[in-house]
């Protein structure tokens, strides 16, 4: 079972979220739905305390990501539409 982590903004739960820099419009998307986003180059180190992770599926390897122990949900988004990745996020954190 995911341990989700939750922030309040104004009442509401946002579900935090670590996404590759080169994916700025998944970014910009999820945080407008609500999400606590930040970039995953910046949170390797406490990946932990993240509910999932959005790579763009481009480096196998991101930072050494494969040494990295987290019970996030990992979304690969190649081929993915920022709705899609949405939807996707929403059916494994709910």
């Amino acid at each position: 079972m995911i341990k989700l982590n939750y922030f309040t903004l104004g009442g509401a739960l946002l579900k935090k979220v670590a996404v590759e820099k080169s994916l700025e419009n998944v970014k910009n998307y999820l945080n407008n739905k609500g999400f606590d986003v930040a970039d995953l180059e910046s949170a390797t180190t406490n990946l932990k305390n993240f509910d999932a992770i959005v790579v763009s599926g481009q480096n196998s390897n991101l930072l050494g990501m494969h040494d990295t122990s987290t019970k996030a949900s990992v979304i690969n988004a190649k081929g993915l539409t920022v709705e899609d990745i949405y939807e996707e996020l929403n059916n494994r954190l709910s």
